[in-house]
C-alpha cells in the first residue's frame, strides 16, 4: 500500500471510528441510564438516534453539493466539528428538548461527516480505483461498536456519561486539524488536467433517461437492503429464539453476525476485479432472499440456524459495500459525491424505518411475517440489480467495466 493511500486510510478509518462509535453506537451503552436521569421512557431516549438518521439522511443532498464546491477534507472537518458541539449540547441536556436538539445537531454532522463524504474524499485522491480503499474503510467502520462500546462503559463507570459526553465531543474535535492538514492532497502537478479529465469519464454510455433509470434502480437497491439489514439486525436474537434457538445460542449467532459481515467484506477486498460491485450486489441480494427462508424450516436445529446466520451475515456484509460502490459502476468519479449523497437520502429513511417495520411484523405475524417481508424484499433488490446488470451489459463503454 502507498504510503499516502496508507495516511489516506489511516486517518478516514480513525475518523470513521470515532464518527459512528460517539454517535450511532453511544445509546447501546448510554441510552437506558440517560433515559432514566433525564426521566424519559427507553423509547422516546433511543428515538433520538432515529431522529439523527433521519435528518441525516434529508441533509444528503445538500452534503454533495458542499463536497462538490469545498472538497470532502473541509466538509469532513465541518462534520466533526458539528457532532463535537451536538455531544457538548447532550453533556448538559436535563430534559427531552435538548436532548433531541443534541441529536439533529449530530443528525447534521453525521451527514458531513460519516461514510458519504468519506468514500468521497477517498475518490477524489484515487479516481475511478477507490474501490479497495474504500472497502477496507467499510472494515474498520464495522468494528466502531467493538471499540466504542468498552471505551463508553470504561467512562462511564469512571467519570459518568456527561464527563464522557465531553470526551467524546473532544476526539471529534481533534479530528478537524487531521481532516484539514494530514490527509494526502488531490492530487495536481502536471497531470492534474489529465487526471481531472479521466475522472470526468463515464464508466458506461448511457443516455440521460437511462442514467435516471440507474439512479432509480440504485436507490431501490439501498433502500431494499437497508431495510433488511439494518431492519433484521435488532430484532434478530428475539426472531433466532422464536425459531427455536436457546437464548445461549441466539446470542451467540447475533455475535457471529458481525463477524461474518467484516469477514464478507474482506473476502469481496481481496475478490478484486473477480467481484465488480455489481456481482457483489446479485450474490448479497440471493443470500438475502434465500436466508430467511431457512428460519421457516429452522424448527430449533443448530445446523440451519447457524447456515442462516452464515448466509445473512454474508449478505449483509457484502450489501453495504455493494451500496457504496456501485455508484461508481454507473457514474464518473467527478460525479460520485453528488450521487452518493443523494442516494443517502432514501437509504437513511430505511434504516431509520427498518427497525420499527420489522418490529411491527415480527409482534403482529411472527416468524413467517418476518421471512416473507424480508425475502420478498431482498427479491425486488435482486430484480433491480439484474435490471442494472442488463443496462449495464447494453450499453458498455470503451474503457471501463462494470
Amino acid at each position: 500500500m502507498r504510503l499516502d493511500r496508507l495516511r489516506l486510510v489511516a486517518i478516514l478509518a480513525a475518523g470513521q471510528i470515532v464518527g459512528w462509535g460517539t454517535t450511532f453506537d453511544m445509546p447501546g451503552v448510554l441510552g437506558r441510564q440517560i433515559a432514566a436521569e433525564l426521566g424519559m421512557s427507553n423509547a422516546l431516549a433511543f428515538g433520538g438516534l432515529t431522529a439523527m438518521m433521519l435528518l441525516g439522511g434529508f441533509a444528503g443532498p445538500w452534503t454533495g453539493r458542499l463536497i462538490e464546491r469545498h472538497g470532502a477534507a473541509k466538509v469532513l472537518a465541518a462534520g466533526a466539528a458539528t457532532m463535537a458541539a451536538g455531544l457538548l449540547a447532550m453533556s448538559l441536556a436535563q430534559g427531552v428538548v435538548l436532548y433531541y436538539a443534541a441529536w439533529l445537531v449530530m443528525g447534521i454532522g453525521g451527514a458531513l461527516g460519516l461514510t458519504v463524504p468519506c468514500n468521497a474524499a477517498v475518490v477524489e485522491r484515487e479516481g475511478a480505483g477507490a474501490r479497495r480503499s474504500i472497502g477496507i474503510l467499510m472494515i474498520f467502520t464495522g468494528l466502531s461498536a467493538a471499540v466504542a462500546w468498552p471505551l463508553w462503559s470504561l467512562l462511564e463507570g469512571a467519570i459518568g456519561w456527561r464527563m464522557a459526553m465531553l470526551a467524546a465531543a473532544g476526539t471529534q474535535a481533534a479530528l478537524c486539524p487531521l481532516y484539514l492538514f494530514a490527509l494526502p492532497s488531490p492530487r495536481g502537478g502536471d497531470g492534474a488536467a489529465a487526471r481531472a479529465a479521466a475522472a470526468a469519464v463515464e464508466p458506461l454510455r448511457l443516455t440521460q433517461a437511462q442514467a435516471r433509470l440507474a439512479f432509480l434502480l440504485i436507490a431501490l437497491a439501498s433502500i431494499v437492503f437497508s431495510l433488511v439489514t439494518t431492519g433484521l439486525a435488532p430484532s434478530l436474537i428475539a426472531l433466532l429464539q422464536m425459531s427455536g434457538a436457546s437464548p445461549a445460542l441466539a446470542l451467540e449467532l447475533g455475535a457471529l453476525r458481525s463477524v461474518l459481515g467484516i469477514t464478507a467484506r474482506l473476502a469481496d477486498i481481496l475478490a478484486g476485479r473477480f467481484a465488480t460491485p455489481l456481482t457483489s450486489g446479485l450474490i448479497a441480494a440471493a443470500l438475502l432472499v434465500g436466508s430467511p427462508l431457512l428460519l421457516l424450516l429452522a424448527d430449533g436445529q443448530a445446523s440451519l440456524l447457524y447456515l442462516f446466520i452464515a448466509f445473512y451475515g454474508f449478505g449483509s456484509g457484502i450489501s453495504a459495500l455493494t451500496r457504496a460502490l456501485l455508484p461508481l459502476s454507473f457514474f464518473s468519479a467527478s460525479r460520485y459525491a453528488r450521487a452518493a449523497a443523494d442516494l443517502s437520502l432514501p437509504s437513511n429513511v430505511a434504516m431509520a424505518a427498518g427497525p420499527l417495520l420489522v418490529t411491527m411484523v415480527l409482534d403482529s405475524a411472527g416468524v413467517a411475517g418476518v421471512v416473507l417481508y424480508a425475502s420478498g424484499l431482498a427479491m425486488l433488490a435482486l430484480a433491480a440489480l439484474a435490471w442494472l446488470a442488463v443496462l449495464a451489459w447494453r450499453r458498455p463503454a470503451e474503457t471501463a467495466a462494470v
